[in-house]
């Protein structure tokens, strides 16, 4: 099976040290509802990117629940949220009874996947990549993890047609824009996104260069970082709320003010899950924020 599949056994987890959890686990399953319309539905989605990959495949019927980040297509909205990827409770995964766990990498945090281990729940984590490749690779696992590889031979192929008509397609330029990914703000503190994520993926995808290199993940960076970067244009998820910002907020920022994109007001807004998810929509993600970039 492509992906790591982890059970209870692992060493060192004392069934004793998680007993009161799986009595309660044990007492929701008791109490659960068993007259739903739909009895293949026993697979819990965690992550946005499988649980679109899961629709993608027509295996949508199957889902019982998912998580926060889980918002796409439309209809898992319905579906019962257990919580943030990297801040779940056992208990709030155990009360939807699943047979199969399929999960993004990075659920978490350890103690509540170790409660779900000792409770004897299939856990599949889906490799995680930030290239094309990496797309084909989650689809053909988590095809592998519902039993339906056909389906998923077939969204694979295409996802790799996609990927190379959009390849072929890209406006392509002697000097690529510089991109800074702004992932934060919060108290005027600029978290960005460097190298080995998302966002670095998706800018060297959309034909662009990431304004940060200097370290992997994301990090604070200092304003003589960002002015040293010098972007050409700023990229953020198109928030809303407490999250969101203005453009003339964002670039009166003072470690924003001297730079190119301070200074000709560029900044491309897009949704999440669509940008960073590396999911099948992937590729037409990458020729929008082309477009963006270039004008095509």
């Amino acid at each position: 099976m492509t992906g790591c599949t982890r059970f209870s056994s692992r060493a060192g987890i004392s069934a004793a040290l998680f007993a009161p959890a799986i009595a309660i686990a044990t007492a929701m399953f008791s109490s659960a509802d068993t007259g739903t319309p739909n009895p293949d539905a026993n697979i819990l989605s965690i992550g946005g990117s499988v649980t679109e990959i899961v629709y993608a495949l027509d295996q949508g019927h199957r889902l019982l629940a998912r998580d926060t980040t889980s918002i796409f297509p439309e209809q898992a909205t319905e579906l019962p949220d257990v919580g943030y990827i990297r801040a779940l409770s056992a208990e709030g995964v155990l009360s939807v009874a699943p047979s199969l766990i399929i999960s993004e990498e990075g659920a978490g945090p350890p103690e509540t996947i170790a409660v779900l281990e000792a409770a004897a729940i299939p856990f599949v984590t889906i490799p995680d990549g930030y290239d094309a490749q990496s797309v084909i690779t989650k689809v053909r696992a988590v095809g592998d993890a519902l039993g339906v590889e056909d389906k998923a031979d077939e969204l694979a192929t295409q996802v790799a047609k996609d990927f190379a008509q959009i390849a072929e397609t890209l406006d392509t330029t002697d000097e690529p824009k510089t991109v800074l990914f702004i992932l934060s703000t919060q108290g005027g503190r600029i978290m960005a996104s460097g190298r080995d994520t998302a966002a670095d993926g998706i800018i060297s995808l959309a034909g662009g260069v990431n304004a940060i290199t200097s370290f992997e993940g994301n990090k604070p960076v200092t304003p003589e970082a960002i002015s040293a970067a010098a972007p050409d244009v700023i990229l953020m998820m198109d928030r809303s709320g407490g999250h969101a910002m203005a453009d003339e907020e964002l670039f009166a920022l003072p470690a924003l003010v001297p730079t190119p994109a301070a200074q000709n007001k560029d900044v491309v807004r897009m949704n999440g899950l669509y940008l960073l998810g590396f999911g099948p929509r992937t590729a037409q993600a990458a020729l929008e924020l082309n477009a963006a970039l270039y004008g095509g």
